[in-house]
């Protein structure tokens, strides 16, 4: 098709741009960001020193790890609307408290991966409504998995989740609390993760590059490039030598700046969920992550048939019902024992019973055969009277 030049004056197609924004402005967006990873990694501070205010609440430390007595995954919901420059974001931030705490965390990443399943079920069916106004819109926009700062790799469980997620969601893997490590460990940290993501095919959330504007193709690299990002979450403001008044964290040695690039990636990460690539996400949420979601599921169901349930067994009923089974199984074997001694001690009382038995029986014949002797002796003396 080839194209029409249209006079110079224009006939204004060069303004849809302006109405488009306009509109955008005037409606807002939506934005879902979750946050999964151990407890005590500063998911909430970080969600706190994004946004430069309190959307979730702190958990109190001594009751930090009461939820471990329950043995479950939670899905946490906070909601936030944010304005600036007249622009809203109706913010919501999923937080996974439960997950990876315990000594056994299997299938503990069902509920988190339910979760994001049903947000797109819940849209495509909205979708296949005749009436579509006031659609409620959960889809996760970005998954942060928090990785524990250990200095060596990525766990297994790690592994495990990340695989699920990445393939479901724009996954971004952080390195939490990234002051506890020296700066070679923390690259070596960061090379050991990239290669296990090589290794393990992990698809991780990887922003567009390629821009007509040299400066923005730069930046574009160095987002890039600092994945795993490297984050330390503070919403304390301390002094610097100079002086100066910075968010971070005062040690004995210095200050660990939250937003110095030279000290960790917080605001390579702020760019790239907020500043530079939100609209990216937002698109790559809809057209591939949610598309794949839909012709998975077209390809199985009729139109407007509902999703087929898959029972997911809550971990910690599952404990239960095996902690129960044991115990049954042991009262069981405990009751045959008891049955088997009983039933062996009656055979004992029979055998005895039988033994003295016969031994009376033989006394009886032998006392009548005395008697019979007694009788004809008598008989034969004449003494005795019948």
């Amino acid at each position: 098709m080839s194209i029409i030049g249209l006079p110079s004056t224009g006939i204004g197609i060069a303004h849809l741009p302006n109405q488009k924004h306009r509109i955008v402005s005037k409606k807002g967006t939506q934005f879902t960001l979750m946050v999964c990873g151990e407890s005590g990694l500063g998911k909430s501070t970080f969600i706190n020193t994004l946004f430069a205010t309190t959307i979730k609440n702190y958990k109190i430390p001594e009751k930090r790890h009461a939820k471990q007595l329950d043995k479950t995954v939670d899905i946490e919901i906070t909601k936030a609307e944010l304005e600036e420059k007249m622009f809203r974001v109706n913010l919501t931030v999923i937080d996974t408290p439960g997950f990876g705490d315990y000594v056994n965390n299997r299938d503990s990443w069902a509920p988190i991966v339910e979760f994001i399943d049903d947000q797109h079920e819940s849209f495509m069916v909205q979708e296949q409504q005749p009436k579509r106004e006031g659609k409620i819109d959960m889809r996760v926009h970005a998954c942060l998995y928090f990785i524990q700062p250990n200095g060596h790799s990525l766990k297994p469980l790690d592994i495990e989740i990340m695989k699920r997620l990445g393939s479901r969601v724009n996954l971004i893997p952080v390195i939490a609390k990234a002051d506890t490590l020296i700066p070679q460990d923390l690259i070596l940290f960061k090379n050991n993760i990239r290669q296990a993501i090589e290794d393990y095919h992990i698809r991780v959330y990887c922003c567009p590059i390629e821009s007509e504007d040299e400066h923005i193709t730069k930046r574009n690299q160095d987002i890039a490039f600092a994945s795993p990002f490297s984050i330390i979450g503070s919403t304390d403001l301390v002094q610097r030598s100079d002086g100066q008044q910075v968010r971070g964290r005062e040690y004995s040695w210095g200050v660990a700046e939250v937003e110095n690039e030279a000290h960790c990636d917080f605001k390579k990460l702020r760019n790239l969920l907020i500043r530079t690539h939100m609209l990216d996400l937002l698109t790559t949420t809809e057209e591939v992550h949610y598309e794949n979601y839909r012709q998975q599921q077209m390809a199985t169901r009729q139109f407007g048939e509902p999703k087929a349930t898959k029972k997911q067994e809550n971990p910690k009923f599952r404990e239960k019902e095996e902690e129960l089974r044991k115990s049954f199984t042991t009262k069981v074997k405990s009751e045959e024992t008891r049955f088997r001694e009983w039933e062996q001690k009656l055979i004992n009382e029979r055998d005895r019973l039988n033994k003295d038995l016969e031994i009376h029986h033989s006394q009886i014949k032998q006392l009548e055969l005395e008697l019979d002797v007694l009788y004809q002796q008598a008989s034969r003396s004449g003494t005795i009277r019948r």
